[in-house]
């Protein structure tokens, strides 16, 4: 959240005291005097204080969550069962969404955050935020596979896709496995490029997103992101 929305939420002052604090360099932010009441901050995971006080502010939460093929990426569905309806009641707080999604049929590595900017800053194209994949086709992935997604692939739209780095894992005449890295994040991009190539995906699986890795959590099941990748957070607000 911005500075001067946690001071508010902390009741430090009027909007016109706290400028007066700022401009007095009253606040700082781990040791640092803050560089703006704009700057983005969270005071759980940063030492936030005013006149030397600390400022104690319920802070925003972050999950890493194994999403099931079927689930729906979304607060709420009246169809379907979402991934905020995944997270325990003792884990849910205000304003939990999921960010970056998922088709309803795919499964594999989603957040799960209170921090509103996160989503936009993450996913914002100046960040480059890499995905990869795990992918099960219906048919053979030649050895010029890796070099059709290496050279950005274009669908019958005339929509263009950023290069992409295909692995081939396994290969037989029906039946193919790969992982996939990209950068984007169009409709159905995934699915579309290996239509492109003349494959459909049987199964599709977000193994990593943005620097964090899906591991062995079990399908349905999150967790907490450690302390590493809450400090990895951050760098999405330097």
């Amino acid at each position: 959240m911005r500075l001067d929305k946690c001071l508010e939420k902390a009741q430090i002052g009027s909007r016109k005291q706290v400028k007066k604090l700022f401009k007095a360099q009253q606040i700082s932010i781990d040791g640092q005097p803050a560089r703006s009441l704009s700057q983005i901050v969270d005071p759980d995971l940063q030492d936030i204080q005013v006149s030397g006080r600390k400022v104690e502010l319920e802070g925003s939460v972050y999950y890493l969550l194994h999403k099931p093929a079927g689930v729906v990426s979304a607060v709420t569905d009246q169809e379907h069962q979402t991934v905020i309806d995944l997270i325990s009641p003792q884990d849910s707080r205000e304003g939990l969404y999921p960010v970056g999604r998922l088709d309803r049929d795919t499964e594999g590595l989603v957040l799960i955050t209170n921090n509103g900017p996160l989503g936009y800053r993450m996913l914002h194209p100046s960040h480059h935020v890499d995905k990869v994949y795990y992918v099960e086709v219906n048919g053979c992935l030649a050895e010029d596979a890796s070099k059709f997604f290496a050279s950005g692939v274009t669908f019958l739209d005339g929509t263009r896709c950023q290069p992409a780095e295909l692995t081939i894992l396994e290969v037989s005449l029906g039946y193919s496995r790969a992982t996939i890295q990209l950068a984007e994040g169009k409709f159905h991009q995934v699915k579309k490029m290996f239509l492109a190539y003349g494959v459909k995906v049987t199964y599709l699986k977000r193994m990593a997103f943005g620097g964090f890795e899906l591991g062995d959590l079990e399908c349905g099941a999150y967790r907490e992101l450690t302390s590493d990748e809450i400090q990895h957070v951050l760098t999405y607000f330097d």
